[in-house]
């Protein structure tokens, strides 16, 4: 598990709708053309060969070699979570990736990996354009300064993926780390990345009693289903355009982080009318039960839509979540939360009975 969980929980009361709030250079006449604030570099070398290592591509073939060296990265770092060959996979194979330009991997003489790196630009970006950018080194291969190497190529092709964006908005490049990892973070500060934002993990007991399903008038929770999948996700982009950080999905990006996605356990809140006035979206990470020491079910995706929020949607929701993860017998109930999340979210999940287990920090350049 990776990937923060978005969460629109009922109190916000900024303004939500999406067509109101696509970033335009109109909207930012003291912004200079992105390709300007980007300053990429016209020619990015891979790290150089003094490190040990050979640098190429990666390809969608290479799923299973780099699971293993990322889990033994994961490991080292004591991260509560193992990335799994589906994710790796998904992640290459999705549509707007150019492996070839934005990732490497460093081979050494006998050809294992021993270190990573990925850039990717979400596609749907409208508001802010966005570079994410991961990477890292084997443990036994750490002290040689391949890190700080991958961090500069990383940073520099970043560069160049927003210049080339044409989208004259603020730019930001981003990396999520774990907090486990404090020399992955010196590494990223001495490159000029800053502490922007900061998440944290937390978990309930579905031993303890489970809270009650809220009657919300007009509203039905039933289950997710294909018929529904695309108005969620417009239900989704609408319920977060007043959340920072957060930018409309495409529909190739909404299909494309599906490994884990547990259908059974996500859910849709709907109007007598069979509007999607919310919804609850989970996943099932059953490699990370052993590394954590429990089973649980985590909720990817909690959003209300403006109009609805107050009336104990998100309350609705999670609580059929829950029984839905208790129904299959598992521990724990998962989610994470951005904890300056404007809706009071973070408060809403602590009285629900959720308690924080860990934490993580978006480092970014802002352009």
């Amino acid at each position: 598990m990776n990937d923060t969980t978005d969460v629109a929980a009922p109190a916000a009361d900024t303004d939500s709708h999406v067509e109101a709030r696509t970033g335009t250079a109109a909207e930012h006449p003291d912004l200079a053309p992105i390709a300007e604030r980007a300053a990429a570099p016209a020619v990015l070398d891979p790290p150089p060969a003094d490190l040990g290592l050979t640098w190429r591509p990666l390809a969608v073939e290479d799923a299973s070699a780099l699971t293993e060296l990322v889990q033994v990265v994961e490991e080292a770092d004591g991260q509560p979570f193992r990335t799994s060959t589906e994710e790796i996979q998904e992640e290459l194979a999705a549509d707007w990736r150019d492996l070839t330009r934005d990732t490497l991997v460093g081979l050494d003489a006998q050809g294992t990996m021993r270190a990573w790196a990925q850039v990717d630009s979400a596609p749907g970006d409208t508001r802010v354009v966005r570079a994410f950018v991961s990477g890292g080194v084997h443990p036994l291969w750490r002290g040689r300064g391949i890190g700080r190497a991958v961090v500069a190529w990383l940073q520099g092709r970043a560069r160049q993926v927003l210049a080339a964006s044409g989208k004259d908005v603020p730019g930001r490049i981003a990396a999520y780390l774990e907090d486990t990892a404090p020399a992955s973070a010196r590494v990223y500060r001495a490159a000029g990345f800053t502490p922007i934002r900061y998440y944290t993990e937390m978990r309930r007991s579905l031993r303890d009693p489970l809270p009650e399903v809220p009657l919300v008038e007009g509203i039905r929770v039933v289950p997710w289903s294909d018929e529904l999948d695309d108005a969620v996700r417009l239900a989704h982009n609408e319920s977060f355009a007043d959340h920072w950080g957060s930018e409309p999905r495409t529909p190739e990006q909404w299909q494309g982080h599906r490994a884990m996605f547990a259908p059974t356990w996500s859910f849709v809140a709907v109007t007598d009318d069979g509007e999607v006035a919310g919804y609850a979206t989970s996943g099932r990470y059953e490699h990370d039960w052993e590394v954590a020491g429990y089973s649980s079910g985590y909720t990817e995706l909690l959003g209300v839509r403006r109009a609805w929020r107050g009336r104990g949607v998100a309350v609705a929701l999670l609580a059929t979540v829950m029984r839905a993860y208790a129904a299959d017998g598992v521990d724990y109930a998962e989610l994470g939360v951005d904890t300056a999340n404007p809706s009071g979210a973070h408060g809403l999940y602590a009285r629900l009975g959720y308690e924080v287990v860990h934490s993580s920090t978006m480092y970014s350049v802002e352009l």
